[in-house]
């Protein structure tokens, strides 16, 4: 009966310490948790299909210097190009699309420049996706 007890004790006290712990983290581990994504970066998601149930995918992209995307120079140059909007991406004047309709939403957050970004918009289709986002959201290769 006096081992439970002392366990008891032992387990609530590991617990408070935990608990302040991880109420009051230390300056540096805060410094170094903004540091992490310095400069120009995006989280991008694409979700296939009804955005409840559908196929999503995701990436970090960095910009500087480029990295964490399949194609993280293009997004970024096209990027750098709409000066960060995605509502502004140079959409292909040729590209050729089916009329389907199987929906695709993009979303983006993350910060560019110093100002904080984010955007969702729905396309009819992949086609019609990379046609008006280019290389930003181009996550499958």
């Amino acid at each position: 009966m006096t081992y439970f007890t002392q366990a008891t004790a032992v387990r609530g006290a590991l617990l408070a310490a935990a608990a302040l712990v991880a109420a009051c983290p230390a300056p540096a581990a805060q410094a170094a948790a903004r540091d992490t994504h310095s400069g120009n970066w995006l989280y991008l998601t694409v979700t296939r299909g009804d955005t409840r149930s559908g196929d999503m995918r995701g990436t970090l992209l960095l910009c500087d210097p480029p990295l964490g995307h399949a194609h993280a120079a293009e997004a970024c140059a096209e990027l750098e190009a709409a000066d960060g909007d995605i509502g502004s991406l140079q959409a292909k004047a040729d590209a050729v699309c089916p009329m389907i309709y199987a929906p695709v939403t993009v979303r983006v957050f993350g910060q560019w420049h110093g100002r904080t970004v984010e955007n969702e918009k729905t396309f009819s289709n992949a086609c019609a996706m990379e046609a008006g986002t280019g290389e930003v959201f181009r996550l499958d290769d």
